[in-house]
């Protein structure tokens, strides 16, 4: 499952795979080093090219990214930590908390790309929706 990048336009990473074709919205994750630093980079899945080729988005910024750095296909697509726990935590696109609070280990993750829920299991009755930010409780609680 891992891959060899071909490609970098800015957001947007090519990366050839040799025996394994990632799935559209899967996740592809790229460790390189940035002055010094180690860094890892989330890619997800949004074309298939052809000849075992797939385009990703960059879910960060792709300063440092070059051709031929190894790409490893995750098998699952991005998930972000849900449940009582997330409530006044912040984080990035990828589920990783960036807030300055203690690191938890969320039980519960879902799919970004997880199906809406049916009609029949909405409330059709106006309530207080809860986000746990306290701005945006107080200026818009509906």
């Amino acid at each position: 499952m891992k891959g060899i990048i071909s490609q970098v336009m800015g957001p947007v990473v090519d990366v050839d795979f040799k025996d394994y074709l990632p799935k559209i919205n899967e996740a592809v994750e790229v460790k390189f080093e940035v002055e010094g630093s180690q860094r890892r980079l989330i890619l997800e899945v949004a074309a298939h090219l052809g000849d075992n080729r797939v385009r990703t988005i960059a879910m960060d910024m792709s300063d440092g990214l070059r051709r031929g750095l190894e790409a490893v296909a995750l098998g699952a697509p991005i998930t972000v930590p849900v449940g009582e726990k997330v409530l006044g935590r912040i984080f990035n696109v990828t589920g990783d908390l960036i807030d300055e609070g203690e690191d938890e280990k969320f039980e519960t993750r879902w799919s970004i790309h997880r199906d809406p829920p049916s009609f029949e299991n909405q409330s059709t009755k106006s309530e207080i929706f809860e986000t746990g930010i306290k701005v945006v409780d107080l200026l818009a609680p509906y």
